[in-house]
């Protein structure tokens, strides 16, 4: 009984003693912070401005329930452009996203329409 707990204590210290030089010889990294803070390109004061107002817009049309999917994906599409820092065609997508939301809240004020009457 002694044995075989003397051999799994050696065989555990030695599987420890394998992993504990694991990322010794690695070189030191930036913080991952750091280096995705340096990497990330940025788009136009004008650009920000209008993606922050169509992300609101498109907030108050979704508590509306008036969100059309084509508004929701050029917001999408603005959205990855920002990430990309490309600022036209952030400026592109937003002022579609902006007049596909402006109709969706319009259609809001349409009459009801009635089957069957």
């Amino acid at each position: 009984m002694s044995k075989v707990l003397l051999a799994l204590t050696s065989v555990a210290l030695l599987g420890l003693s394998g992993c504990a030089d694991l990322y010794i010889n690695q070189p030191a990294s930036k913080p991952a912070a750091q280096a995705t803070a340096a990497a990330k390109p940025t788009i136009s004061a004008e650009a920000q401005t209008a993606l922050t107002a169509t992300q609101a817009a498109a907030k108050d049309a979704q508590a509306k329930n008036a969100l059309w999917t084509t508004a929701e994906a050029a917001l999408k599409a603005a959205e990855a452009a920002a990430e990309k820092g490309d600022s036209d065609t952030v400026l592109k997508q937003t002022k579609l996203a902006n007049d596909q939301i402006q109709k969706g809240l319009a259609q809001l004020n349409y009459p009801m329409l009635k089957v069957g009457d």
